[in-house]
């Protein structure tokens, strides 16, 4: 049994937090996005840059690694975590101009947010996916790789 699935073998299958139904797939880079009407500002997307530009993998959660504030911010980290790699965090409830910014930043209405070599690999549905078919294990290994 994968790590990942070891932590919710001995739950009762009520109490198993489910993904929601999956979204579009997110855009493959950051530069073909297509921003909402609203327009991001460009201070706040400069910042969104920087922190995306900091660290190979990159979760835009609620809350931090050892303290997450939700249910797939929670899953994020435990699928990273399980990969051994190293990983920032940025803990979108402490500023909500970052909060609301990711979500036009790449168009994808929900948090987590994460993001590989500044590719924007999806939420924690798609995550979910990704590990279990080994694909983001595989990703996030090259990307600290290559760091």
């Amino acid at each position: 049994m994968a790590p990942f699935a070891l932590l919710f073998a001995s739950l009762p299958a009520a109490m198993v937090l489910r993904a929601p139904p999956p979204l579009p797939t997110p855009l493959a880079h950051a530069s073909a996005r297509v921003l909402s009407p609203r327009m991001l500002e460009a201070a706040t997307e400069a910042q969104i840059q920087k922190l995306i530009d900091s660290s190979p993998v990159v979760l835009f959660m609620k809350g931090n690694k050892l303290f997450p504030q939700c249910g797939f911010s929670n899953t994020a980290v435990q699928i990273l975590n399980s990969m051994n790699v190293p990983y920032e965090v940025c803990d979108v409830l402490e500023n909500p101009a970052i909060r609301e910014g990711i979500k036009e930043y790449s168009s994808w209405p929900t948090i987590p947010q994460c993001y590989v070599n500044g590719e924007f690999i999806g939420g924690c549905d798609l995550m979910i996916e990704m590990y279990q078919s080994g694909e983001l294990q595989e990703m996030v290994e090259r990307a600290a790789a290559e760091a």
